[in-house]
């Protein structure tokens, strides 16, 4: 058996947590059995019916939380009707808004507000209780009522001091006391007195084997990845980086970034590492050379695939650019939307489509706004893309630094040229300097619109669209899935 360990899960499609879809399909491929494990912080929403919008299968995912009850993956099903019947009689005025629910309790100062799946549903999948102007609870539904969270009111602000978590007959399989950054979990046999020992009385039950892989994906994360590694003898263990993995280095120490730092710091205990591209896995086999003088086996895997090469059917629209991703700070989109308005002036028909939601949504309208530009720079929103890349001639990045970058790949599957900061490590490993794009030096939204002018007026396009293909062909379902077939076998 695999088990792919996750320390921390953002609960969006980005692109650690695209990753993980494509895993599955490479496993499911392969006829390997795998369990992705989430050990992670709490979802807003239903772990299962986050999980299977990424498209994992209920039989692939083991949440941590849910490990130790006896209630079974299910997406929501808890009703309106069925949250009346606790209200044991007492009256109550009904109200709704959308998808909120509110039920008020005459002459008790309290009510609750249950939050359903959208505006049409009666299913509930979270109840928050507020007493004397308190929030005093907040309830969590599939089928029936998983947990709970309890707070109590200190300096005006509302404290979460327990979650208890229960079984489908409703009596209680465990507590979590928290006390600030201090948790305790009680178990009817047993205390445990931090999240890394409740990783590791999970890794127990799961009754390891020299047979079994335990893949340990190094996003960034809440939990100390030790904990994995202490607890997963026998089974071989995989670390996978999604991300750069040093701070810095000089001729006689390296700086690891502290996520990172049990792993790379006990490589003894790790049966291979894994990395998206062949820069960053030289890198690090360098590193274990020179800094502690071993061998390491060093991997590199891609986190996505190419399912085939697109090739557009028509024309593709002219001056025509496009950039995708979670539309968050560190993605600059706010620069992207700057340069193109800068090489505007010089390549009238320029157009900018923005394909992602996030956080930055409002600020990047606002943006576009002052800068006049709604004309030609639209905000498109979250869509499958797969079909839509090759409708343009550039892709352009504007991210701080993408050790891989999915939409990149995407890019060139679709014959996309791309122009993007000379950043580690996915500009590095899709981008051949003045063959298929440029790398630009200069890390700002002048750069950028620099190097779209000099796309649109020196490249030869049907060139760097024929180089992108060619580049994109290593990356087909089938070469990942045969890197994936020897390192496991």
């Amino acid at each position: 058996m695999i088990y792919s360990f996750h320390h921390y899960y953002h609960w969006v499609k980005g692109g650690v947590e695209t990753g993980l879809a494509y895993r599955a399909k490479v496993f499911r491929n392969l006829g390997l059995d795998a369990k992705f494990v989430l050990a992670t912080v709490f979802p807003e929403h239903n772990v299962w019916d986050e999980v299977r919008r990424l498209g994992l299968r209920d039989s692939e995912v083991l949440w941590m939380y849910d490990f130790f009850i006896d209630c079974r993956p299910s997406v929501v099903t808890y009703s309106l009707e069925e949250l009346e019947r606790t209200f044991e009689g007492e009256d109550f005025i009904f109200s709704r808004k959308g998808s909120l629910a509110r039920y008020d309790f005459p002459d008790t100062n309290t009510y609750y507000t249950a939050f359903l799946m959208d505006d049409m549903s009666n299913f509930v999948y979270s109840v928050v209780m507020i007493s004397n102007a308190c929030l005093v609870r907040k309830d969590y539904y599939t089928y029936c009522r998983k947990y709970s969270e309890y707070y109590t009111p200190v300096d005006g602000q509302a404290i979460l001091y327990l979650r208890r978590f229960f079984n489908e007959d409703g009596s209680v399989a465990y507590e979590e006391l928290a006390d600030g950054g201090t948790v305790l979990y009680k178990f009817p046999d047993r205390f445990m007195y931090s999240r890394e020992e409740l990783v590791g009385y999970m890794m127990s039950e799961l009754k390891l084997t020299e047979n079994d892989v335990v893949l340990i994906d190094g996003e960034w994360g809440m939990i100390d990845r030790a904990a994995f590694i202490q607890n997963a003898d026998p089974a071989r263990i995989g670390f996978i980086f999604h991300s750069n993995h040093f701070r810095g280095s000089d001729e006689e120490h390296v700086l690891w970034y502290d996520a990172f730092s049990y792993a790379l710091s006990h490589p003894e205990k790790i049966s291979f590492f894994v990395t998206n591209t062949e820069v960053q896995s030289n890198i690090l086999r360098n590193q274990f050379r020179c800094y502690k003088n071993l061998d390491v086996k060093v991997e590199t895997i891609p986190v996505a695939y190419l399912d085939k090469i697109r090739i557009p059917e028509g024309d593709r629209k002219r001056y025509s650019i496009v950039t995708a991703g979670r539309l968050q700070a560190d993605k600059r989109t706010d620069w992207i939307i700057e340069a193109v308005a800068l090489a505007k002036q010089v390549i009238p028909d320029l157009t900018l489509d923005i394909y992602g939601e996030g956080p930055e949504r409002n600020n990047l309208q606002n943006l576009i706004h002052e800068l006049g530009c709604g004309d030609y720079i639209h905000l498109c929103g979250f869509q499958s893309l797969n079909e839509i890349y090759q409708n343009y001639e550039l892709y352009l990045s504007a991210s701080y630094g993408e050790t891989f970058g999915i939409t990149l790949l995407e890019a060139i599957g679709s014959g996309l040229p791309i122009v993007g900061f000379d950043l580690p490590y996915g500009m590095q490993v899709f981008v051949d300097e003045g063959k298929n794009g440029y790398k630009v030096t200069d890390i700002s939204a002048r750069g950028l619109a620099d190097a779209i002018v000099r796309f649109f007026r020196e490249a030869d396009l049907g060139a760097f669209q024929r180089h992108s293909y060619e580049k994109a062909k290593s990356y087909l379902q089938a070469e990942i899935e045969k890197k994936w077939e020897e390192i496991l076998s």
